[in-house]
């Protein structure tokens, strides 16, 4: 018999442990959040609140639906509180020594036979995998941010995966009504094997002085008819998150195309992270975004 998975335990409630737990909790999981404090739980749930509000206020989903899917997400201030669940995420900053600590600590408390799984977007599931008591049971589930609104999951099994734990995350992925891709156990696997060096040629092209913030993320906005600029996409997601995903190709994969710029090295060094710092490739600190080269 296929394992199933009911309740959905979350590390980190971040914009992706939050977005995973909101998500979930829509699909009809429970769900149990687990950060550093009780306070960050709390912030996240009532984000969870005002975003699942809006989506009444646009017909997206009734008043009842809303506050059941709030019903369904509790705090577990401590890895003991996760101990019932049947799939925990761990969705903390993308930093590998940090991962591996909260993935050997929260093994200790969770049942024998649930399946633990890392949101991480480029580091190897194998790696990570050893460091649990429970390889066979891990599994790469990598959610594209922002997650209520990508459709996209991507699934990496690492060498020791089996086959019942990827089924379960797979049925977990289709039920929250996202689309599965299957990648290899390879560095920053598909997605951001192809967007992460993009987005680095693009703050190279920046550091050579080719073009303007403004004149690169209009190009392709234009010219390739991107959603949004790559400078624009870099402070999205943080830059410090884009050095740590081309830190890891360009050590897993040994090849100099893979380099971080310069640029972004000192970007991240001088704490300009992007949107959440307010300073990034744009100044954000007005309310209006004004490009800061």
């Amino acid at each position: 018999m296929t394992f199933e998975i009911r309740k959905i335990g979350v590390v980190g409630s971040g914009q992706m442990g939050s977005g995973i737990a909101q998500v979930s909790a829509i699909g009809g999981f429970d769900v149990v959040m687990n950060d550093i404090s009780l306070d960050r739980i709390n912030a996240a749930i009532a984000k969870i609140d005002g975003n699942l509000s809006r989506l009444v206020e646009r017909d997206a989903m009734t008043a009842a639906e809303k506050a059941a899917a709030i019903a369904r997400i509790k705090p577990a201030p401590a890895f003991k509180d996760l101990g019932n669940a049947d799939l925990v995420i761990e969705a903390a900053t993308e930093n590998e020594e940090i991962k591996r600590k909260i993935l050997s600590e929260v093994c200790l408390s969770m049942k024998k036979d649930a399946v633990i799984a890392t949101n991480t977007s480029s580091i190897s599931i194998t790696r990570l995998a050893s460091t649990t008591d429970r390889a066979s049971r891990f599994i790469g589930i990598h959610f594209m941010n922002p997650v209520p609104r990508m459709q996209l999951v991507e699934l990496i099994r690492g060498i020791a995966t089996d086959d019942e734990t990827f089924a379960a995350a797979r049925v977990y992925i289709e039920t929250l009504g996202k689309t599965v891709t299957v990648s290899e156990d390879f560095p920053a696997f598909i997605v951001n094997r192809i967007l992460l060096p993009m987005v680095n040629e693009a703050i190279y092209t920046l550091y050579e002085g080719v073009g303007t913030v403004d004149a690169i993320d209009t190009a392709m906005r234009l010219g390739a008819n991107h959603p949004m600029g790559p400078l624009q996409l870099a402070d999205f997601i943080g830059l410090d998150t884009c050095l740590s995903i081309m830190q890891v190709l360009h050590e897993g994969l040994a090849d100099s195309k893979y380099r971080p710029c310069p640029l972004l090295v000192k970007y991240v060094e001088a704490g300009w992270l992007g949107r959440k710092t307010q300073r990034g490739f744009y100044d954000y600190r007005s309310g209006a975004p004004i490009p800061t080269r």
